[in-house]
């Protein structure tokens, strides 16, 4: 009867030690669950990016006026007859 309740005991020791120490234990567990959450916030980040990017698409797809507004804004393009006026700050002088 003793030696069964060592035995026992040893078992409850040992499993506990994996329970704790081992691989896959609850540090491993807690560890994984929070790189789950952040990956998912970055998941989120990139789908929001995403739809941002296919609208722009969409945008450029359907219309000339994204198209000319890019072209304004990311090239410095005017049409022909306009004027183009760059207006400078002030010089500051001390």
């Amino acid at each position: 009867m003793k030696w069964l309740t060592a035995i026992l005991i040893v078992l409850l020791a040992l499993l506990q030690y994996r329970l704790w120490f081992g691989k896959n234990s609850i540090p491993d567990y807690v560890k994984m669950k929070q790189e789950v959450s952040e990956q998912r916030e970055s998941n989120a980040n990139l789908e929001q990016r995403n739809s941002l990017l296919k609208a722009d698409i969409n945008d450029l797809k359907i219309g000339l006026d994204a198209i000319e507004e890019r072209a304004r804004n990311e090239l410095g393009l005017i049409k022909q007859g306009e004027t183009f006026y760059r207006i400078l700050p002030a010089e500051q002088t001390n």
